[in-house]
């Protein structure tokens, strides 16, 4: 029998020449309805279940991250803090929450001091700062909200009662990071006095405790309700500082998002304390190269895009805290001349291993799990959630299954730095999430990790705005991660050419090679809006076990 030569084959079928042979190895999920991208895909799949019940994207992202916080709970959860841009498809309007929490009134460096405390480790009860997570959930609800807010819950509980199945990646971040978990925790996140396996049931019925009562009573449950009475026994316990009023008290805060403008796309970000100007600072330095005349996986884009985070993360480490007490340079660092000046700091031949702080003018007051949604509407919402480490502070709420935060690890113990912990204080914070716009295009976007995210973010925006990359390939396409803070070391996915490699590496790189699709990259989520077709389209990172879940259309209905 004949067999036909393959050149045949391409020339009978000339599509197959470009539509089979690409980069990326997921393709977009393009539909008229709403989409709901998070990192574990029961959560995705309820965020759409909500969406066909007529709830809007907000009601969508508060019960993906419920379900999150069940499956995926050494990232999220309600011990945790949380922001968000949200967009308006109607008006055009972009509004941003900061749910971030405060230090106790009690706590200070003067009362660590006491303490014999020189610093704050992650397991200290000290480094738990106030949960703004659910108060951030209900300020959503009540302003964009369209369902019962006790139905939000209906996913996270049925799984907390009858189980499911433990995922790939999320078991082996399980298993490889529960060190740290002891006493009430450990019996909590490890039944066997083991991780769960892939593929095991895990059900947790103290968290479904707490998630009744935080669906019967609101917000209150947790900041002056059963909830917030645990939260505070617990601290007791362990000999922490947080009180009644502290929980009490605490309000999230509405804000106004920062912006620049990049190639000919605007790209939004929330204002500190978040690190969200470090990813507009490098879009401002970047934006003084021709990115997009160098290949993605260049020697010449990745040097100038490492470059830029360096000179701009110098800036976010020694400028950015809480608006509220400190004073910020916020409009020197987003400026178009001051990043024109830190763009002249790089050598196109020469790694900079020793780099410093800028001095911008202007000075005024001003681990985590990433979802987004975009409903049938076109409403959109960058939703991020975090419990900061993974498996945050390791400290369990007694009878309520979840962990507390340790973001007060954030903070500074230099009494004279901006970030330096004081009461009722937001510490410095990595969970960013991202929007971008261009005509009738519309774009939610984030990626998880630490501080990788602002660096993440700015090599997406360069993807699409420089690159032409469709969203699922610019989530996909591979990156660095340059994790510590001074020196030329840094991380980058085995994927980037190996002459690339050897180039940098020329010019001084330090570089680490990891997996094709790191978790050391942090995964994500995209959802895109064209408000001209009335389509939307999501992507989901294979970094991660999430999935871009369409709203089901109503084939059923009559």
């Amino acid at each position: 029998m004949l067999r036909p030569w393959p050149w045949l084959i391409l020339m009978s079928f000339p599509a197959l020449l470009s539509a089979q042979d690409r980069a990326q190895a997921r393709s977009m999920v393009i539909t008229r309805r709403g989409i709901v991208a998070t990192a574990q895909p029961l959560a995705s799949q309820a965020g759409a279940q909500i969406l066909a019940r007529g709830g809007s994207a907000v009601d969508a992202a508060i019960a993906a991250n419920a379900v999150l916080s069940l499956v995926e709970p050494m990232m999220n959860g309600p011990g945790g803090d949380l922001f968000a841009l949200i967009w308006d498809s109607k008006t055009g309007k972009l509004t941003g929450i900061n749910a971030s929490g405060w230090a106790p009134k009690g706590l200070s460096i003067d009362y660590l001091k006491k303490q014999g405390l020189s610093s704050l480790p992650s397991t200290s009860i000290h480094s738990v700062t106030v949960p703004g997570c659910v108060d951030g959930w209900e300020k959503l609800h009540k302003r964009f909200g369209r369902l019962p807010w006790r139905d939000l819950f209906k996913p996270a509980i049925y799984y907390a009662e009858n189980g499911f199945p433990v995922s790939e990646l999320i078991q082996w971040d399980w298993e490889n990071s529960s060190s740290k978990l002891e006493g009430d925790a450990r019996q909590l996140y490890m039944p066997d006095g083991r991780a769960p396996k892939v593929g095991q049931i895990f059900r947790n019925p103290q968290l479904a405790h707490a998630l009744h009562l935080i669906a019967e009573l609101g917000a209150q449950a947790f900041y002056s309700g059963p909830v917030g009475e645990a939260i505070l026994e617990t601290s007791r316990k362990l000999g922490g500082t947080m009180t009644a009023d502290d929980l009490r008290e605490f309000q999230s805060e509405w804000v106004q998002p920062i912006s620049t403008e990049y190639r000919d796309w605007k790209v939004y970000q929330l204002p500190p304390n978040g690190q969200g100007a470090g990813t507009i600072e490098m879009l401002n330095i970047m934006e003084n190269f021709p990115l997009g005349n160098y290949a993605q996986d260049s020697a010449d884009a990745l040097h100038v895009e490492i470059e830029a985070q360096k000179l701009a993360y110098m800036d976010l480490k020694r400028y950015i805290a809480d608006p509220r007490q400190a004073s910020i340079p916020l409009a020197g660092l987003l400026s178009k001349s001051y990043a024109k000046q830190r763009a002249a700091l790089i050598a196109h031949e020469k790694a900079n291993c020793d780099v410093e702080p800028g001095i911008p003018a202007e000075a005024g007051h001003g681990n985590t799990t990433y979802l987004s949604v975009v409903d049938k509407d076109g409403n959109i919402v960058s939703f991020i959630q975090s419990i900061s480490d993974i498996f945050g502070s390791g400290i369990a709420v007694n009878g309520m299954g979840f962990l507390l935060h340790d973001r007060g690890g954030a903070f500074s113990l230099d009494p004279t730095h901006p970030n330096a912990l004081a009461p009722r204080k937001r510490p410095f914070h990595t969970i960013i999430p991202g929007f971008m716009e261009r005509g009738n295009l519309h774009i939610g976007f984030g990626i998880m990790r630490g501080s990788n995210q602002a660096q993440a973010q700015a090599q997406l925006v360069s993807n699409i705005a420089d690159h032409k990359m469709n969203i699922q390939a610019a989530l996909e396409a591979p990156r660095f991660n340059k994790h510590e803070l001074s020196g030329c070391d840094l991380w980058m996915e085995a994927r980037v050419p190996q002459s690339t490699r050897d180039e940098l590496t020329k010019r001084g790189h330090h570089l680490i090679v990891v997996g094709d699709f790191s978790g050391y990259m942090g995964g994500g989520q995209v959802v895109m809006h064209d408000s001209a077709a009335k389509v939307n389209y999501g992507a989901s990172s294979p970094r991660k076990d999430g999935a871009a879940i369409p709203e089901p259309d109503p084939y059923f209905s009559k």
